[in-house]
């Protein structure tokens, strides 16, 4: 009994100890499946870090694009309550055209045009996207604001803003101006449309601006003639010189060197023994400029000459002291800066009278300005008609026989004279004389060679 007692203990005891080794392989098996795979705790670790930065990145990456369309459907399926959407339209625009962002500004004022055709915003649309490209600047950009002005002032011609319309298309011509010794087509394009809007719009609050521009413009224009016409003077081209002078006498009495003008005119009489047509102008330089530095040689002259001394009266000598008083003197500094700008200058600008006469040898006027010449060619000629003519059934044009009768004379008495003159010529025509001599006939035998 005792020996079975022992092995029944002894047997227990190993039994309890593989009970225990089971019981722990079990736990450790349930611990690395929960964990999802077997290694070092430090390397479980960072797989778990590493999985858990991934679902982060892409979270937020994705929430804030979402979140982004979500508000614009919002906005833009919801339009604020008693707006309407061609104002909201042009209030967008406005703002981005304000903030500088003029191709955005104009694409939207283009949708709110297509989109709106009848829409109370339609001229200030029409106007806001001319003003973008003024505001722009540039050449590009002015010159396409003078065709959007324009197209303005076309279909909204009685619009409270077509003189403001009008003044920027002569603006935007100012704005391209360069100095009097170079091309003068943007300054003649912007003296024809101040003087436009002079005449359209003489009752504008504008006017008194417009006329100040007009006067800057003509004195640029009055500038580069000056220095043509001294050129010519200078070199003895009198009869260019005179019709220069005459021109900048004649179309700009408020330049700053008229009375040199009128002094180099007469001076070209003079030359031309015109005496009787030079004493005019040196008359004027003492009633038009009487502070001229050259009034006491004008009243030599008129003197040599045995004309009367004229005087000036009180309103033309009170302007030109007003003139003397505001006149300016560029420093040495403001002189070497003037050489490298691309602009005129408008200091010595006067504030004379403003001459809105269209010469009709300007090519800029008689091109704003065309003269149309109706001809008229249907003209209805009654004559009686013979019976025989009747009975034909041919159509007769009445005033036909006149004028081809006519006609057929002309270009029967052309023909004849033609002929005549032909036969004449053919007679009078020497005919050409041959050539004799060794000489000829030397060249005759080598000239082949």
């Amino acid at each position: 009994m005792d020996a079975q007692d022992r092995r029944r203990k002894v047997t227990d005891f190993y039994r309890e100890i593989v009970t225990a080794l089971t019981r722990q392989k079990g736990s450790e098996g349930r611990e690395r499946r929960s964990v999802g795979g077997e290694g070092p705790p430090e390397i479980l670790a960072w797989r778990h870090r590493g999985i858990g930065l991934c679902l982060l990145t892409i979270a937020l990456t994705m929430f804030p694009g979402c979140l982004f369309f979500h508000h614009r459907r919002a906005a833009d399926d919801l339009l604020p309550a008693g707006q309407q959407p061609d104002k909201v339209l042009y209030q967008k625009s406005i703002d981005a055209i304000a903030h500088g962002r003029y191709d955005i500004g104009r694409l939207t004022l283009q949708t709110l045009l297509n989109t709106y055709p009848d829409s109370e915003y339609l001229a200030k649309a029409k106007l806001a996207i001319a003003d973008s490209y003024y505001e722009q600047g540039g050449t590009a950009g002015l010159t396409e604001a003078e065709a959007e002005y324009k197209d303005f002032i076309t279909f909204f011609p009685t619009a409270p803003e077509a003189p403001m319309a009008q003044y920027r298309v002569a603006m935007s011509h100012f704005r391209l101006m360069g100095k009097a010794d170079r091309d003068l087509t943007q300054t003649r394009l912007a003296e024809a449309e101040f003087k436009e809007f002079l005449l359209k719009y003489p009752d504008s609050p504008l006017m008194p601006r417009a006329k100040a521009r007009l006067r800057e413009v003509q004195e640029v224009l009055a500038q580069g003639e000056y220095e043509v016409a001294r050129f010519y003077f200078d070199k003895h081209a009198n009869p260019a010189a005179e019709s220069r002078f005459l021109e900048i006498v004649n179309k700009y009495p408020s330049f700053s060197k008229a009375d040199r003008a009128c002094w180099y005119l007469a001076q070209t009489y003079d030359r031309l023994k015109k005496q009787n047509m030079a004493a005019p102008y040196y008359a004027r330089i003492l009633t038009d400029y009487p502070l001229s530095p050259l009034a006491p040689k004008a009243k030599q002259e008129l003197a040599a000459l045995h004309q009367p001394i004229p005087e000036p009266t009180r309103a033309t000598l009170a302007r030109a002291q007003a003139d003397a008083l505001h006149e300016t003197r560029l420093s040495l500094m403001q002189r070497i800066m003037g050489t490298f700008s691309s602009g005129p200058n408008f200091s010595t600008t006067r504030h004379g009278p403003v001459i809105l006469s269209n010469e009709s040898n300007n090519p800029i006027m008689m091109a704003k300005n065309p003269q149309s010449r109706e001809i008229s060619e249907n003209s209805i000629a009654v004559k009686p008609v013979a019976d025989s003519e009747l009975k034909s059934g041919k159509a007769v044009d009445p005033a036909g026989s006149s004028v081809s009768s006519a006609d057929n004379k002309t270009t029967n008495g052309s023909k004849g004279k033609a002929d005549g003159n032909s036969s004449q010529e053919t007679k009078t025509a020497a005919a050409p004389k041959k050539k004799s001599g060794p000489l000829h006939m030397f060249k005759k035998v080598f000239m082949p060679f």
